[in-house]
């Protein structure tokens, strides 16, 4: 049976973030993801709050990046978490935003060896070791905690390049795909399934999540309208290959990346065609994205993640996928 997640951008009140999240444990979601970007409420202050309001959702970063936190300050944060709610807690961890990265003046550095060295420090500093270890881009001097983890915390890594995807199935609990379409998702297996094969695992023993831009609304061109700057944003982001598997013009994207850079998003956002929508996102009515979240699992997922902007308006948004969307697939 398939597991749904539900994401936030911690951009509001700390209280609203917070609501929402009460709302979705009441609402039969099974995992809380919350973003990390400096530009936003900070990741492990507002998941710490969740753990004291609410009492089964599994949560955690959705994701954080080895390279504005160190990884061993990465294990401290998340075994604290996991005191406050003993089992409930995953890491989410992957390369971070280049273009976030860059206004910090950060170097987004080796980015899979930053991944990889940090999922080996974090695992041995969670398992109560004291850890020395110097890799190529991170290194730890006998780090060791004061105090007594409580064990091991799954590991989800998030993905999207074919290097990065094999390695997650390969190391990781489960993987957390950036993408909505049953094209990118079913490339993304390809790949998780190599690692799985070469670490001699089941797929099965990876929790395979499509961490998806989503947007439901009663009224399809509604639900559509919500969805198109997030989906301006991602289409800006992604590597030609991605465009040319959906048959996008890469003209119109650097239209909107120039728009973006410009901050003329009233001319970003209008540049986004229904085929961006299409690709970018799963969003329309509730019949629309239950065919749509089938196709994701027909291509081999095992979690779905409802993702920003989840609709036009979040509380009564999350209502309606509990009511008309969940239920479909937890019969």
């Amino acid at each position: 049976m398939v597991k749904f997640g539900i994401e936030f951008v911690p951009r509001e009140a700390h209280w609203k973030t917070i609501f929402y999240a009460i709302q979705a444990e009441k609402r039969g979601f099974d995992n809380l993801w919350i973003t990390d970007h400096y530009n936003n409420r900070n990741v492990y202050v507002i998941l710490a709050e969740a753990a004291f309001y609410t009492k089964k959702i599994v949560f955690g970063p959705g994701v954080t990046n080895p390279y504005l936190v160190n990884p061993v300050m990465t294990a401290q944060s998340m075994a604290s978490l996991d005191e406050l709610a003993p089992g409930r807690v995953v890491l989410g961890i992957g390369a971070g935003d280049k273009t976030t990265l860059a206004a910090t003046g950060v170097e987004m550095r080796k980015p899979l060896t930053a991944v990889v060295e940090t999922i080996e420090i974090f695992r041995r500093m969670i398992e109560g070791k004291t850890v020395s270890f110097e890799g190529k881009v991170f290194k730890a001097m006998g780090t060791k905690f004061n105090f007594k983890p409580r064990g091991q915390i799954p590991v989800y890594v998030g993905a999207q390049g074919p290097k990065m995807l094999k390695t997650a199935g390969k190391i990781g609990d489960g993987v957390l795909i950036n993408a909505s379409h049953p094209k990118d998702v079913d490339y993304a297996v390809g790949r998780i399934k190599l690692g799985v094969e070469e670490a001699e695992k089941k797929l099965t023993d990876v929790d395979i999540t499509a961490y998806t831009s989503f947007s439901v609304h009663k009224k399809l061109e509604k639900a559509t309208q919500a969805a198109v700057p997030v989906v301006a944003f991602i289409a800006a982001g992604s590597p030609n290959v991605i465009l040319e598997r959906h048959q996008i013009d890469v003209k119109k994207v650097d239209k909107i990346r120039g728009a973006l850079r410009a901050g003329d998003f009233g001319g970003a956002f209008g540049s986004v065609s229904p085929e961006m929508v299409e690709a970018f996102s799963v969003s329309g009515t509730p019949d629309v994205c239950i065919e749509q979240i089938n196709r994701l699992l027909k291509a081999g997922i095992s979690q779905f993640v409802v993702g920003s902007p989840i609709g036009p308006n979040v509380r009564k948004s999350i209502d309606l996928v509990s009511k008309t969307v969940i239920p479909h697939f937890k019969k």
